[in-house]
């Protein structure tokens, strides 16, 4: 069995996220289909879905909920981190067999990751981190990028023989989330305050970078499409909350950010 991935190992990570579906059957079959989680349990209209037995993804049934407003504060993408660049070539594999549509395909010098969005709008990436001892730090800074993804030598790192994509591998974990803001200072203030996380890098003045334990992001806060938002309309779907793990904490503690998204925190290690 692979390691778990760095960005589970420090002292705060994200846990699992929450998204609120107009048709949460059709949206949990396209996470197990596209993105590979298996369902883990179902409990009052919700779809509780993971890789091994580690649950990743609540789908919450609201079929009344009106269609998310991608220029509205909530959720940029959900981020699900793979064990290796072997598995992330896997998953290419099964996305060219199956003729998934991707939105870009991306090297990000620290990690190597694809894009897609799904049935009610919800950004998607399915990535792998190189090594962190391979990743450029210029003091508390890391160097990110947006380069062209290398896709055979991506494909490459498959054996010839294996068995291929058998679903999201045990120890797949959400890596990071990336959220949609009015404002990323305010978002960069609110996680400094809130759970000492430390400013990594910044894409000028509409996008934020933040992490823990020098990851090299657990959160991305832009406001790309969303500058000026006041708070999320929670009659929308897509972003219910978000739940981070965090070693410095006994009891789970809900807040919510300057624009209404619950962030819940669970203890524990991961």
């Amino acid at each position: 069995m692979s390691e778990l991935p760095f960005a589970a190992t420090t002292p705060v990570s994200v846990a699992r996220v929450g998204l609120r579906a107009r048709d949460a059957e059709n949206l949990a079959a396209y996470y197990r289909n596209v993105v590979g989680l298996r369902e883990l349990s179902r409990a009052g209209g919700t779809i509780t879905l993971g890789a091994g037995n580690r649950p990743l993804l609540d789908i919450e049934a609201d079929a009344a909920a009106k269609p998310d407003d991608p220029r509205s504060a909530g959720l940029f993408h959900t981020a699900f981190l793979l064990p290796s660049r072997a598995d992330l070539g896997r998953w290419i594999n099964h996305a060219i067999a199956n003729k998934i549509g991707i939105e870009g395909a991306s090297d990000h010098l620290v990690s190597e990751a694809l894009y897609l969005t799904d049935p009610e709008g919800n950004g998607i990436e399915i990535y792998a981190d190189r090594r962190p001892q391979d990743w450029k730090w210029n003091g508390d800074k890391v160097a990110m990028a947006t380069e062209r993804l290398n896709i055979p030598s991506v494909v490459a790192e498959v054996p010839a023989g294996d068995a291929g994509w058998q679903g999201a591998p045990e120890n797949s974990i959400v890596g990071h989330i990336h959220l949609r803001v009015g404002r990323p200072e305010d978002a960069e203030a609110w996680w400094h305050q809130e759970f000492g996380f430390d400013t990594v890098a910044k894409y000028g003045s509409a996008a934020v970078f933040l992490s823990s334990g020098a990851y090299h992001h657990h959160i991305g806060a832009n406001a790309w499409q969303s500058s000026g938002a006041g708070r999320r309309d929670p009659s929308r779907s897509g972003l219910a909350w978000v739940e981070m793990r965090s070693d410095n904490v006994t009891a789970t503690t809900t807040r919510e950010d300057p624009w209404g998204t619950v962030i819940r925190t669970v203890p524990g290690k991961a």
